[in-house]
Order: C-alpha cells, then sequence, then structure tokens
C-alpha cells in the first residue's frame, strides 16, 4: 500500500524534501542569532516569491507564501525581548505588525505592492541584523 510522506510526488514532492532538509540543515547547531537570520532569511524569499506569483496569477502560491511570511512575523515578533529591549522592541514589533498586516492586505486584495511596501520596512531591519553577526 502506498503512503504519502506529506511532501507530495514526482519533482514538486522531492523539491519539497530538499528544501525542508536545508532549513533544517541550517537550524542544527545554529546560535539564536543566526536562527533570527534565517527567519529572515526565510521571511524575505517567502514574500519574494509571494509577489511573483501574485503577478503570475498563482493563487495557491500566493496563499502558501503569504501564511508563512506572516508566521515568521508573528515569531519574530513573539521573540522580541521587551524587557531588556525596550524602545527597540517595542518599535520593532510595530514594524513587524504593520509588515504583517501589509502581507495579509496585499495577499487578500492581489496588491503585490503592498507586500513590496512590507519587504521595504524589513530591508534596513535584516541588513542591520546582518552587519551585526
Amino acid at each position: 500500500m502506498y503512503m504519502s510522506n506529506g511532501y507530495g510526488g514526482g519533482a514538486s514532492g522531492a523539491k519539497l524534501r530538499y528544501q525542508s532538509v536545508d532549513v533544517e540543515s541550517r537550524v542544527e547547531g545554529a546560535s539564536p542569532h543566526r536562527l533570527i537570520g534565517i527567519l529572515f532569511e526565510e521571511l524575505m524569499k517567502a514574500t519574494e516569491i509571494m509577489t511573483a506569483a501574485q503577478r503570475a496569477g498563482m493563487t495557491a502560491k500566493v496563499i502558501d507564501k503569504q501564511a508563512r511570511a506572516s508566521n515568521i512575523l508573528l515569531a519574530l515578533e513573539t521573540s522580541l525581548d521587551f524587557r531588556n529591549g525596550g524602545e527597540i522592541a517595542v518599535n520593532l514589533a510595530k514594524i513587524y505588525r504593520e509588515a504583517r498586516r501589509l502581507v495579509q492586505l496585499g495577499g487578500r486584495n492581489n496588491q503585490p505592492e503592498l507586500v513590496e511596501k512590507a519587504r521595504s520596512y524589513l530591508e534596513g531591519i535584516v541588513e542591520a541584523w546582518e552587519a551585526i553577526g
């Protein structure tokens, strides 16, 4: 009897398995700083693919990447240390919330320019994070 591994079959299933292994291998043994860096990388990749999928009319891909980006933004926000981070943490939370709102609204209304606006808010944060590490 055939049993699904949850990744689908054929070439697309192999691609999903490879992507999953790629992320898992980067996460294993990573420092907390690097883990946040990986989240940023995956977030920027998801929003880039989302806007391309919107322009190509690939609704299923848009929904998938919208959910991924929204989940990563929520994870980034909930990982903030408000006690020690003070005003910086508060401001980052506001940016993450606004970016999440734009990603969701842009996906819902098929407005890639809103997703690009969210990306523009995040680019400086990502660059600063990379410069620290």
